[in-house]
């Protein structure tokens, strides 16, 4: 563990830096065939070639995890001199040993073609008995208007505007943490989701009752802005070409993320940068709320997006319009919430009403 690393209540808290530590080789000093001898190149071949084809830092992060694992596995020989009959073993042991669950598989083994296929050019064959696994249905945890009201009297500060917005407006946990002052539109009542799932921008409403609550976080939020411009405290997950276009993006207030980190770290580039809330701290909110509450549904912070989508069903709400809102590509995504009505995906209620 780094010296920089944050710890609260036993748990670490990961910066941006964990994902990067060092930078990338260059082009010029890697070569086609990484060489077995010095296996790190392997890993930054792997990475160089995740981020040109713009996979999301998470999965990039999930990747290497499980092509580590692999080698590992097999008593660190480079993948380039085993074949599909290796992986069989690896995938086989996840499931029969640990009993992995069948996403978790999923992720191993598209992680594993990615490495035969993109990195070293030799394209894995069908594997013998490793199919990719099938997920059980899935029905969604919806918490009632009243345990919702239940649940919010338990959290406080930031985490509570956190928990506001994600059943208010729909939103993913990271997508409420990666918002910027510029993408609230308090005349329209409205948010703008930037790089949400999938790469897509999209706009949901924002509730009237969160509008006080938010004030006072952003006028609280602007008091620490004005020390880390004192200070030349950046922000992250901004671009190089970015920057470039807008060199004093960090000295704009608009550019500020709206729940930002209490801590701040030194990136690899040698600045003093302050990261957004980290998710792990509205987690364990909502975690204590569920309880402090006395809620008997294992309801977590995705919970608060599940209820905003079945309770607008509930009113009357179209489903393509609730697609729209919660940015589901496919509508049968958002299918999974009219199993959770009250009056059934095609209106029935069970006879036993009727007694």
């Amino acid at each position: 563990m780094s010296t920089s690393a944050v710890v609260w209540c036993g748990v670490r808290e990961r910066r941006p830096e964990d994902y990067d530590v060092r930078p990338l080789i260059p082009l010029s000093h890697l070569s086609a065939a990484p060489d077995p001898d010095r296996r790190y190149r392997l890993m930054e071949v792997v990475r160089r070639t995740l981020r040109e084809r713009r996979y999301r830092r998470r999965t990039e992060e999930a990747y290497v995890q499980w092509i580590r694992r692999y080698i590992v596995f097999h008593g660190r020989q480079h993948p380039r001199d085993m074949n599909e009959e290796h992986v069989r073993r690896f995938l086989s042991a996840l499931v029969l040993e640990q009993q992995l669950s069948a996403s978790t598989q999923n992720q191993a083994l598209a992680a594993l073609k990615f490495l035969y296929d993109a990195v070293l050019a030799r394209p894995l064959p069908p594997i013998e008995g490793i199919q990719p696994g099938r997920r059980s249905r899935y029905v969604p945890v919806v918490l009632s208007e009243a345990e919702i009201r239940r649940l919010l009297d338990h959290v406080a500060g930031p985490e509570r505007v956190c928990a506001m917005l994600m059943y208010g407006s729909g939103l993913r946990l990271l997508e409420c943490l990666r918002l910027r002052v510029k993408d609230i539109d308090f005349d329209r009542l409205e948010i703008v989701v930037r790089d949400g799932k999938g790469g897509k921008d999209r706009r949901t409403p924002l509730a009237e009752v969160c509008v006080p609550d938010l004030r006072l976080e952003l006028k609280r939020r602007q008091q620490q802005f004005r020390e880390d411009r004192r200070r030349e405290i950046c922000t992250t997950e901004v671009t190089e070409a970015l920057r470039r276009k807008l060199p004093a993006l960090d000295s704009d207030w608009r550019w500020q993320y709206v729940f930002a980190a209490r801590r701040t770290f030194v990136d690899a580039g040698g600045r003093r940068c302050r990261h957004h809330l980290h998710e792990s701290v509205v987690q364990r909110a909502v975690s204590s709320a569920v309880s402090a509450a006395g809620l008997t549904k294992r309801a977590t912070c995705h919970s608060l997006r599940h209820s905003f989508a079945t309770h607008l069903l509930e009113r009357g709400a179209d489903i393509r319009t609730v697609q729209t809102l919660l940015g589901h590509t496919d509508l049968k995504t958002t299918m999974i919430y009219t199993h959770v009505l009250n009056r059934g995906g095609l209106g029935v209620r069970s006879p036993a009403d009727r007694l």
